[in-house]
């Protein structure tokens, strides 16, 4: 039965707003409402199956669908920015790839002023979400909610490609979340007999039974209730009409790196001349809203081999992927219960780094991407695709609202490879990418290069190449990132500067992009800041240390 009054309310279900409304319902002592703007849930069927992206790629019910700007550093391009909509978010619609970044990641937000989040600190929490077979005890969890497996050699690629990897000097890596990351590996996955794990599989649905915790779906929030310095509650449009919940002790904004700060600057947070230029009265200033947008940005490289059998291109195609369907349908294996991207190399731009800075995404197969890249299959060419892209990018863009619409789209401005650093080390991906092509046994079974072309040689021409070509590997981070500085817009305890009763968590919240995918990191940052959380609740209510400011009109 719907209430109008929780102590928690989360706004959110993905990777992080799954976690939260688990974790603060599971003792029963507090009522938890979770909003979650997709109608779609756990049982929808293009999520279970891994491979299922494909269909959700581009679908409005369940993706937000949106585009960035035209960007000189995508070559004057617009391209697509899926984000999920759905319960678990971007969980259930994410390529399933379990890969937490490094150590250097998290000592890094710790050396920069955010206490309680070094790599030995966030360990038991990465610890705490999985249940996995892989690595040793001290790194891995065996007990957790989410299931995590290795991806299985489908095809002879996966060895020849191993095999040239150690030819060109990485090292073969039987556990990348372990001790250390650098290395060629099957990637790890977050699939359990063949379907996808969500947190709307692994996180609310096996707490919605709880008589204290609600979850409600199609409920988009539009704003927060602010009683001036205190966030009291949310709005949200629902089947038409609008509503409002209230909060007794505090609000959780989880609704990801691009509709966070969309959200704060509607309510009237954020920089004042972004609020003046939509006529949204200023109530907080914070200027960092919206701000510090990073990304992965790769080149697509693309090779075909000399001979069938190699790849598993045909497996995807024809009446093959009819019996792929089959067999996923009664066995739950073969490529559909695959994610996309089977393969993962991380890997040094320079023999003097002591940490990989840069990372590949490989793959048995050749997806043909429309020039929109909305449409997306596997080609007829027997081939391989990688991903090279810049771990820990240094060049920041920027999200912000459109209008004081809701229903309007934010403004994505990346911008990519504006560093030197970026420039650098993204070359030198293609480089490497093409050192493991040269190295043999690879080199026996390549005919050609296809993408960028064995034409594309200058450090110039790559840079060209990827910014005319690239695609976002879906990791935007970093929009209400944690710290203390003028820009910083959350503490390390993920409180908001200057509003009480409001926290964010979320991939927003990272000041530096890490080395991997975010969607398990994000989990992470739920399951702490459930904990920050949970603390707090039994002490006397705590705001950030930063002093509120008067609202101003």
């Amino acid at each position: 039965m719907h209430e109008d009054t929780y102590d928690f309310i989360v706004v959110g279900s993905g990777s992080a707003g799954g976690v939260l409304a688990n974790r603060l319902s599971e003792h029963g002592k507090y009522k938890v409402l979770c909003l979650e703007a997709g109608t779609k849930g756990a049982k929808y069927i293009w999520t279970r199956p891994p491979l299922g992206i494909a269909y959700m790629i581009d679908n409005p019910e369940v993706n937000w669908r949106y585009e960035s700007e035209p960007s000189p550093s995508l070559g004057g391009r617009s391209i697509p920015v899926p984000r999920g909509k759905l319960l678990g978010g971007s969980s259930a619609m994410n390529g399933i790839v379990y890969n937490r970044g490094q150590k250097i990641d998290y000592d890094t937000w710790s050396a920069q002023g955010c206490k309680g989040w070094s790599y030995r600190e966030v360990l038991p929490y990465f610890k705490k979400i999985e249940s996995t077979e892989i690595g040793l005890d001290e790194y891995r969890g065996r007990t957790g909610p989410m299931k995590v497996i290795q991806s299985a050699k489908l095809c002879p690629f996966f060895d020849y490609f191993i095999a040239a990897a150690q030819s060109a000097g990485i090292p073969h890596n039987p556990d990348y979340s372990g001790a250390q990351q650098e290395g060629v590996s099957m990637a790890q996955i977050t699939c359990w007999r063949g379907e996808r794990q969500s947190t709307a599989t692994s996180y609310i649905e096996p707490a919605r039974g709880r008589p204290n915790l609600e979850v409600l779906q199609g409920a988009e929030a539009t704003s927060l209730i602010l009683e001036g310095k205190r966030c009291v509650g949310v709005r949200y449009r629902r089947d038409g009409r609008m509503r409002e919940v209230r909060a007794t002790r505090e609000v959780i904004v989880s609704s990801g790196a691009a509709n966070t700060p969309k959200l704060l600057e509607l309510s009237g947070i954020g920089s004042p001349e972004i609020l003046r230029r939509h006529g949204i009265r200023l109530v907080h200033e914070l200027n960092g809203v919206g701000e510090n947008l990073r990304d992965h940005y790769a080149g697509i490289m693309k090779w075909r081999f000399n001979r069938p059998g190699i790849s598993a291109a045909t497996r995807g195609r024809g009446w093959r992927l009819g019996l792929e369907v089959l067999r996923w349908g009664l066995l739950r294996t073969g490529l559909i219960a695959q994610g996309h991207g089977a393969m993962r190399v991380f890997t040094r731009s320079s023999p003097e780094l002591n940490e990989p800075d840069l990372m590949m995404v490989v793959s048995p197969y050749i997806i043909d991407i429309k020039k929109s890249g909305k449409s997306r299959k596997i080609s007829e060419v027997e081939g391989y695709m990688m991903y090279t892209h810049v771990q820990r990018t240094e060049s920041t863009g920027s999200i912000h609202i459109r209008s004081s619409d809701p229903a309007a789209p934010p403004v994505i401005n990346y911008r990519f490879l504006e560093s030197d650093y970026d420039r650098r080390v993204a070359v030198a991906a293609v480089r490497r990418a093409r050192d493991i092509a040269a190295a043999s046994p690879m080199r026996e079974v390549i005919a050609e290069e296809l993408a960028p072309g064995v034409h594309v040689q200058s450090d110039e021409a790559i840079l060209d190449f990827i910014r005319k070509t690239g695609q976002i590997t879906q990791h935007m981070v970093g929009t209400c990132r944690m710290g203390h500085d003028e820009r910083a817009v959350v503490d390390e305890r993920l409180r908001v500067h200057g509003i009480a009763g409001l926290r964010i968590a979320d991939a927003s919240i990272m000041p530096t992009i890490i080395s991997g995918n975010t969607s398990v990191p994000c989990m992470m940052i739920g399951e702490k800041c459930a904990d920050m959380v949970l603390e707090d609740a039994v002490r006397p209510a705590l705001t950030s240390r930063r002093e509120p400011e008067l609202a101003v009109s």
